[in-house]
């Protein structure tokens, strides 16, 4: 399912005017870099991905979801925008992971991401892939791209901000930060 999403998180991406390089994180995900110009603050760039996942979500709502909480996710991908959280890292490209097989976060072709199994990536199997194959993400420093048409769907889309992780402040129009099961009229 996380393959399927990326193949329509690739076209939304393209009708946005952008490029994206997905990877394997190393464990069940697919994550994908796009490049962008420098000249965004933290929140807007927070902001344009939660524009990216909801697009995603609208063209896919059975597969793909932004709902931040568990519970209202089901059995869907979930579109993790909190990967855009300030202090927050993807696992980046050629990284184990710690796990029992030293997974790799193994850079792909978007024709290598509808086949992919992540544990065919470890430390063992990746030198000789890189050698065979090359490096899949060797173009990504030739386009960085604007946020402009994210942030235009961010704010046509009216639903506002999203929760932030847990371990953040409470942030100006972030909704409550309580399951819906575990909310009461006076939590925040």
């Amino acid at each position: 399912d996380a393959a399927k999403v990326a193949g329509v998180l690739r076209e939304v991406l393209a009708d946005a005017g952008m490029t994206g390089y997905p990877k394997t994180s190393g464990g069940r995900g697919i994550h994908v870099l796009v490049r962008i110009r420098p000249e965004w603050d933290f929140i807007d760039v927070r902001h344009a991905v939660i524009g990216l996942a909801r697009e995603v979500e609208k063209r896919i709502p059975t597969l793909a979801t932004t709902a931040w909480w568990k519970e209202e996710r089901g059995e869907r991908v979930f579109l993790d925008f909190n990967q855009a959280a300030r202090d927050r890292t993807i696992a980046s490209a050629w990284s184990v992971r710690g796990t029992p097989r030293a997974t790799v976060s193994m850079p792909l072709t978007w024709d290598q991401v509808s086949d992919v199994d992540p544990d065919d990536f470890d430390v063992f199997t990746v030198p000789d892939l890189l050698k065979a194959n090359g490096n899949a993400h060797q173009d990504i420093e030739s386009e960085v791209f604007g946020l402009e048409t994210l942030l235009e769907w961010y704010e046509k889309d009216g639903r506002g901000e999203m929760p932030y992780p847990p371990d953040y402040p409470k942030m100006p129009g972030e909704p409550k930060r309580v399951q819906p099961s575990r909310a009461r009229p006076d939590t925040e």
